[in-house]
């Protein structure tokens, strides 16, 4: 058998050194592919928050006439109380997705961002609770 030549063996190195590169990259790119998915997860906690919030503000009005008032504070309190459940469950799920992906190349919101915009949104939702439970609607 013939020993390699010292173009072959220059190949292969740079082969591997190529390969590795790539494999490098790919990681690098999971790892972007790991936060966007994570920002799409935080933006469906943030718009069921929203959409839980709007319901429950109108469950008073749309249904205040239709069923008994307790009825219809029991149905708004809760759908009010998901949403500030469904803020905080977003920042809890942004700020601790478990197991630590490789490092990106891009950056992830800022923490402290999402504590004072899910912070407003929980403390909008609260008062939105107060609401229910203190405006009366006109029959």
């Amino acid at each position: 058998m013939a020993a390699p030549s010292p173009n072959s063996t220059k190949q292969v190195e740079r082969a591997v050194k190529e390969v590795e590169r790539s494999a490098d990259r790919n990681t690098v790119l999971a790892a972007d592919r790991t936060i966007f998915a994570a920002e799409r997860t935080y933006a469906a906690w943030v718009r069921t928050g929203l959409t839980a919030l709007a319901a429950g503000v109108g469950a008073k009005a749309a249904l205040g006439s239709v069923i008994g008032e307790t009825v219809v504070l029991i149905t708004g309190s809760v759908l009010v109380i998901f949403s500030a459940f469904c803020f905080a469950a977003g920042v809890w799920r942004q700020l601790f997705p478990g197991a630590p992906p490789p490092y990106p190349d891009v950056p992830k919101i800022p923490p402290v961002l999402l504590l004072c915009m899910n912070g407003f949104l929980a403390l909008v939702a609260l008062l939105a609770l107060l609401g229910i439970w203190t405006v009366r609607t006109p029959i």
